[in-house]
């Protein structure tokens, strides 16, 4: 029986030897990951302790200054149609949204009541004509002489058969009747359409709009700041914010007042876009090329003491430089002061750097 425990002792040490080991061995390689993850990722930003810097020369090159700002597009040409008569329409021959040819006909008031008023205003000018013509006599003038019929006298006759007041009714209902019938003033699309088939038109608001899209614009505002960077022909980048592709276009308008919140309203035109309808929101950018300058990447500048500095490489060391800096766009600042022509710039690497920290170029 001793014997038999001696085996079985001797055999869970065997076992338990091996899991030990095993532990151990993968813990191991645990281990060694992990300082390899630690030491890689060290060496990519130090080498020997000392920090890894990536430099440029300082030249001069073309800056640009981007001007961002939200605008509206909106359709160059539009048109509100108004029938002038309250009348059932008789005839609907669109639908909202539907292109238009211009000089197409798009809807029709029923033509009875005005077709009935001409009518009778026909008849009321024949007998106008009758009465003047008896003033005429009267006055002892040949009505069909009318030549030898002084000015004056055939003012007056016409005056008092009532003939003047009928024919400007005549006009006026001429007028109506041509109105009855809207037509495309041009080719574009009809929005807002306001009226049905047999209901009565409205006289006080338009019975539908037509908008040319094929020539669209934005308008947008820029600061007051941004003003003297802003000229009529300057290029812009229009986005849609509901997306889609950008649109190219040129400055056409600048309005010559500075509003309350110290903006200026623009409008640039633009060119043959698709998806783009009237009324979008959109993100306006102007690009101006102000020339050559001295120029650093933005990563360039880091804050320091609350001011802007510049760090610059000279025997192996960086160097601290207070700058001012003048434009700026999306990646590029303009250096003022504080730089010179031919220094070697730290543009990465330079966050936790201190003046006269050793440094290693990458």
């Amino acid at each position: 029986m001793n014997g038999i425990m001696i085996k079985t002792i001797t055999t869970a040490a065997v076992v338990l030897t091996m899991v030990g080991g095993g532990c151990s061995s993968d813990k191991s390689k645990g281990e060694d990951t992990v300082s390899a993850k630690k030491t890689a990722k060290l060496s990519s930003s130090s080498e020997g302790g000392m920090p890894v810097v990536k430099t440029m020369k300082l030249t001069e090159r073309e800056i640009t200054h981007d001007m961002v700002s939200n605008g509206k597009i909106m359709a160059r040409e539009t048109a509100d149609l108004y029938f002038r008569s309250s009348e059932p329409v008789s005839e609907l021959w669109v639908r909202e949204g539907q292109r238009v040819k211009r000089g197409q006909k798009l809807a029709r008031l029923d033509l009875f009541k005005l077709e009935s008023e001409r009518a009778r205003l026909l008849s009321e000018r024949e007998k106008s004509i009758l009465d003047m013509q008896d003033v005429l006599i009267g006055q002892g003038y040949d009505p069909a002489d009318k030549a030898s019929v002084p000015e004056e006298v055939l003012r007056l006759a016409r005056v008092r058969s009532g003939l003047d007041g009928i024919e400007t009714s005549i006009a006026l209902n001429k007028k109506e009747i041509e109105q009855s019938t809207l037509t495309a003033p041009f080719d574009g699309v009809v929005a807002d359409l306001k009226v049905k088939r047999f209901g009565i038109a409205p006289t006080s608001e338009p019975a539908c709009r037509i908008i040319n899209d094929g020539g669209m614009q934005v308008e947008f505002t820029v600061l007051e700041s941004e003003l003297p960077l802003l000229h009529i022909g300057d290029g812009v980048e229009v986005s849609p914010f509901a997306g889609g592709n950008s649109c190219r276009g040129k400055v056409t308008e600048i309005n010559p007042k500075v509003d309350e919140k110290g903006l200026v309203k623009a409008r640039a035109s633009l060119g043959s876009c698709g998806g783009m309808i009237d009324g979008m929101n959109a993100r306006v950018r102007v690009s101006k090329n102000l020339g050559k300058r001295l120029v650093v990447p933005k990563s360039a500048v880091v804050l320091r003491s609350g001011r802007e500095v510049v760090f610059t490489l000279e025997e192996g060391k960086a160097m601290w430089n207070y700058v001012t800096t003048g434009i700026e766009n999306l990646d590029s600042r303009e250096i003022l002061e504080g730089l010179t022509a031919g220094q070697t710039v730290i543009t990465d690497g330079n966050e936790n750097l201190a003046h006269q920290t050793p440094v290693i170029r990458h």
